[in-house]
């Protein structure tokens, strides 16, 4: 009856495991998905300086053409 229960138990540990390696594994690697999503927040890409420097430029040239405008309607 002993042999039956090991069995039973070597059966049991050889579906849960699987279950424990993947938990375990998520576990372990959470903290180090935190911090590199937090770095991630905390920089600018290159590519997204480039964009702002963009919007700011184009910003820039939309006022100066406002200004442009008024003072060519205040002239005449």
């Amino acid at each position: 009856m002993a042999w039956a229960m090991r069995i039973v138990l070597l059966l049991f540990g050889m579906l849960v495991l699987p279950a424990c390696v993947s938990t375990v594994g998520k576990i372990v690697t959470a903290p180090v998905k935190v911090v590199s999503q937090g770095a991630d927040w905390a920089t600018t890409s290159q590519d997204e300086a480039d964009r702002n420097r963009g919007r700011e430029i184009r910003r820039e040239e939309e006022r100066a053409r406002r200004e442009e405008r008024r003072r060519a309607r205040q002239a005449d």
